[in-house]
């Protein structure tokens, strides 16, 4: 079976989904375990952004070890320094260039002629090439570009050094049969064609990314961009793990396979959704919590005779393997290591010393701590947050015929321990008022979310807010068995982190790209 290689954008494209912005550790967390999974090249960000984006991209390059890392660059030579210098240390970078070639973009965004467009790239592309071996070159909304001025694009790319040209449906336009023509085409009609890779890069604005990153893998794509979840600018990108289980599932039909390793699909899930904030739907195809649920009677019925016959795929396959290693408040430090281990986390000594002390204090709240409590407790400790502002304790008076009444107490930067006391229209507004006065910041909710991270009365909840200040939005998470301390760590969380990037020495300006 030939190769297909898959290239992840979660970092850049699926970052440009609205309410997402990852910092650096994030990124970088996100990228370790993108090289777990087995991805082929990793797209990092868009350096000329910003500094914080070039630090980010720079931090991603030094971190990688065994995969491509890629840095977005518009067809302006001071987009491709600004790549150069963020991907300095990377073991194997690339530089991904685009420029639209559409008649409405060349129209009313770039406002030039054809002939402009080609100089204009294969300028850009000869001036990288003296910088980077490997260049993938992007006719943006290529989709909707002229099939006979796709080629001559393509073409262009190829004699002026690129080495991936990848084909875009930036507005989520196609359809597989027109999708796939387009490769069909490129790959009969341009010359030299076999000396690249051609790429397909879809959107979902009309459901259809996964069916036409499908359909451009039948008709000779190479490599297939996408992001975890399905995250991204709009209705987002084509769903990496939809297309990577869809080749495994089908092998025989599409006689076509990837490098990834299937097993860390349903962790790396987990794993940007928290960092995130983008709440995984149900019915999402191969990582949605009810992807394995049966509950009609023929379908339950079916499945104790022989799990095929409602079920394609198995939750082994992706990762979600159910230990039968119960841990309790009586459990010891080398059982727990052993489901560390077995969870797939690897972590030093300290680490290792300070999540542990983590699950002894929810092994007090909880009579069994399942697998899933485990992963999110290390996936909210693993990614730290400068603690400018620290939770110490919380009281909540409620009662459907009072107003609600909240006392916090939070420990400053430097030490000093003040509390408040303010009412609110709920119990969570009550909390957030009293935090407002004690930290003295003036910020703006612009989203509150709350989901069970678990099963049970005893359940871990997890919270997630937006807050807003002076037009810079910060995320925030928080964890517990009581939803309202959860609710007060998420909000403490966004408050440091709003203050965290108030001393960073840019802001990341999103913009709508390829």
């Amino acid at each position: 079976m030939r190769k297909i290689y898959i290239f992840d954008t979660t970092l850049r494209d699926g970052e440009q989904s609205p309410g997402v912005n990852l910092n650096t550790q994030e990124k970088v967390e996100i990228a370790y375990q993108l090289e777990r999974l087995g991805v082929d090249r990793i797209e990092a960000g868009f350096p000329a952004a910003s500094p914080g984006d070039l630090a980010a991209v720079n931090a991603v390059a030094r971190a990688v070890k065994n995969a491509t890392v890629i840095g977005l660059s518009r067809s302006r030579e001071q987009d491709i320094d600004a790549a150069r210098e963020a991907l300095k240390g990377a073991q194997d970078p690339c530089l991904h260039l685009f420029l639209a070639t559409s008649p409405i973009h060349r129209k009313y965004k770039l406002r030039m002629e054809k002939e402009q467009v080609l100089e204009t790239a294969e300028k850009a592309i000869r001036y990288a090439k003296q910088y980077f071996d490997k260049i993938e070159f992007s006719p943006e909304d290529a989709g909707r570009t002229e099939l006979d001025f796709l080629c001559e694009v393509t073409a262009m790319a190829i004699r002026a050094g690129a080495t991936v040209v990848n084909i875009p449906d930036t507005v989520g336009y196609m359809n597989p049969s027109e999708f796939g023509n387009i490769f069909k085409t490129l790959k009969a009609q341009v010359p030299d064609i076999e000396k690249i890779q051609l790429s397909a890069h879809c959107h979902d604005d009309l459901g259809m990314a996964t069916a036409n990153a499908l359909a451009a893998i039948l008709n000779g794509a190479d490599q297939i961009e996408g992001t975890i979840n399905g995250i991204g600018e709009r209705a987002g990108n084509t769903a990496i793990e939809e297309v990577v289980m869809a080749l495994a599932t089908r092998a025989e039909f599409f006689q076509a396979t990837t490098s990834l390793n299937l097993k860390e699909i349903a962790k790396t899930s987990r794993l940007v959704s928290k960092l995130t904030g983008m709440v995984i739907p149900g019915n999402k195809a191969i990582v949605g919590a009810n992807a394995f649920a049966h509950e009609s009677g023929i379908h339950q019925d079916g499945m104790l005779k022989e799990k095929t016959t409602y079920e394609i795929i198995s939750p082994e396959t992706i990762g979600l393997v159910d230990s039968k290693l119960v841990l309790g408040k009586h459990s010891g430090r080398a059982a727990f290591r052993e489901k560390l281990i077995d969870l797939g986390y690897e972590l030093g000594e300290d680490a290792v010393n300070v999540v542990f002390a983590k699950f002894k204090d929810l092994a007090d709240k909880k009579k069994n701590v399942s697998d899933e409590d485990i992963r999110a407790m290390l996936e909210e400790k693993l990614i730290d947050t400068p603690e400018v502002f620290t939770l110490e304790k919380i009281q909540v008076n409620y009662g459907n015929q009072s107003t609600p009444k909240a006392t916090v107490s939070i420990r400053g930067a430097e030490g000093e321990v003040k509390e408040q006391t303010a009412e609110g229209n709920g119990s969570v507004d009550a909390i957030y008022n009293a935090i407002d006065a004690v930290t003295g910041e003036a910020v703006e909710l612009e989203d509150y979310s709350i989901k069970s991270v678990t099963h049970g009365k005893d359940a871990l909840g997890e919270v997630h807010v937006v807050l807003m200040q002076d037009e810079v939005s910060a995320q925030g998470r928080g964890l517990s068995t009581d939803i309202l301390e959860a609710s007060a760590r998420a909000y403490i969380d966004a408050l440091n982190r709003l203050i965290e990037k108030r001393k960073s020495p840019g802001r990341r300006d999103k913009m709508s790209l390829i």
